[in-house]
């Protein structure tokens, strides 16, 4: 695809495409991608709770159970269609950014565009990836966000 380069600064979402491209066409049959992709989700949910985006309910309820029993907090964000007409673009396939508003959407649909119709989440964790103080339920520094989960989604569908 090509993509409209608006923003500089929204370089992340560029590379995941590329990676997200790659996984659909060495035939995985579900994908999880997690980044620190948006300023726009620590607005929305603060800095311990993971957005989650998804085009797939049942994978997206995998995943999300996932991180209940991991101890992990994550909020399923809307995928609503009408998000992706922000990325319309007159000169290629899509842009790279929306408008100012539903910034974590946005670049979620953006990815979207890369995984057909495989099962996907993408896990947004710009906010509890890094802790700036110590707190009495973890210290401070980079936390590790979502890797318990990631180890319980391997558990429970590694084999399968």
């Amino acid at each position: 695809k090509t993509i409209e380069v608006l923003n500089t600064d929204a370089e992340g979402r560029l590379v995941l495409a590329d990676v997200l491209s790659l996984a659909v066409d060495r035939g995985a049959s579900n994908i999880i991608d997690l980044a620190t992709l948006t300023g726009a989700c620590v607005v929305a949910l603060g800095e311990e709770v993971t957005g989650v985006f998804a085009n797939n309910a049942d994978w997206s309820q995998a995943v999300q159970d996932a991180a209940k029993a991991s101890g992990e907090d994550v909020w399923e964000m809307p995928m609503f269609p009408q998000f992706a007409d922000q990325l319309k673009s007159d000169v290629a396939d899509l842009k790279n950014v929306g408008t100012r508003w539903g910034g974590a959407i946005t670049a979620a649909k953006f990815l979207e565009n890369f995984v057909s119709e495989t099962p996907w989440v993408h896990l947004d964790i710009a906010g509890p990836a890094f802790a700036a103080a110590n707190a009495p339920h973890r210290e401070g520094g980079g936390t590790g966000c979502m890797v318990k989960t990631l180890v319980e989604v391997a558990a429970q569908y590694g084999s399968a």
